[in-house]
């Protein structure tokens, strides 16, 4: 794994950073102390990063290709995925400009 990768994870992985230093997960609420406005808007904004693959996860999973049991050819997995994947990116690019 490249260190120099950035992992943007949600908050069930609190302890990914004692692995990975270059890690970010979202400010949790300690008993009886609220978050900070700026833990709050820290908050936000690694959700508003984390949006677009969570909605890529959605997609793969409408195809079905990740929500089903794979009943093809094992060989052909990967390029089926990558082919999927390739679609919705270019639907992306084409609805970002």
């Amino acid at each position: 794994m490249r260190s120099e990768i950035q992992l943007l994870a949600d908050k069930g992985y609190q302890g990914i950073k004692h692995h990975h230093k270059f890690s970010v997960t979202p400010y949790k609420k300690i008993k009886k102390s609220p978050l900070t406005p700026q833990q709050k808007e820290d908050n936000r904004q690694l959700a508003s990063r984390r949006v677009v693959v969570e909605n890529m996860i959605r997609c793969l999973k409408v195809f079905r290709i990740l929500s089903s049991r794979y009943r093809n050819r094992r060989k052909r997995f990967g390029l089926r995925f990558n082919l999927i994947a390739g679609l919705y990116n270019y639907e992306l690019k084409l609805t970002v400009f």
